[in-house]
């Protein structure tokens, strides 16, 4: 049986679509920047939490004291990483007008400039997020416990885990070692819960009524 020809057509590489260009590196950047200020947000909100827990048993101020600090820490972080990022654009726009003064600029490549400006409201909105999420993690472990101890206990458990998650994402993204980031970041939670708690104790037995 004769062997059938098959036709091939081979479109040059000049007429081929090109796949859709995505900048993957900025991307992981912003997704290592929200791991960092959830990081932040449930390492801070879990160490006044235990800081209070120190010489209050009452889970009313300790839930108020853990909202108020989230509150404050979102607002803290939005306007931090707003002002950060429009300084930043003012900069990289002041250098996008040099380069044009002094080489010239295609329109399409000056519109390529503006579109990978940085976005300070985009910025401040995702830094207020991330936080928010990593500080309700403590939050919502003590909501519905009536016992301190229990309730304290559970602090620490609730945080340590999201600390592990949080420290393995940022070490996969990082291409760190998976065992030693999260062990970085696990323990300098633990030292930070335990320094807070610590010292508000120690103030609290030196007769400062609270």
């Amino acid at each position: 049986m004769a062997a059938q020809n098959h036709l091939q057509i081979t479109i040059p590489k000049e007429n081929q679509v090109p796949e859709e260009e995505f900048d993957y590196s900025q991307r992981a950047q912003w997704i290592r920047a929200a791991v960092l200020g959830a990081n932040d947000g449930l390492v801070s909100i879990a160490s006044l939490m235990m800081g209070v827990g120190a010489v209050q048993e009452n889970v009313k101020t300790m839930m108020l004291t853990g909202f108020a600090g989230l509150f404050a820490g979102a607002c803290s972080m939005a306007i931090g990483e707003f002002v950060s990022v429009y300084s930043q654009l003012d900069i990289e726009r002041a250098q996008i007008k040099r380069d044009k003064a002094t080489r010239g600029q295609n329109r399409e490549h000056e519109e390529g400039n503006k579109e990978q400006l940085p976005n300070p409201f985009q910025a401040a909105v995702a830094s207020s997020i991330a936080f928010s999420l990593g500080a309700i993690v403590p939050i919502l472990a003590a909501a519905l416990i009536e016992n301190h101890e229990v309730r304290l206990a559970v602090i620490v458990a609730a945080a340590s885990l999201a600390l592990v998650a949080f420290g393995g994402i940022g070490a996969f993204l990082g291409r760190s070692p998976m065992v030693k980031s999260c062990a970085r970041v696990l323990i300098g939670g633990w030292m930070a819960m335990a320094i807070t708690f610590g010292l508000t104790k120690l103030i609290g037995s030196t007769g400062l009524e609270i």
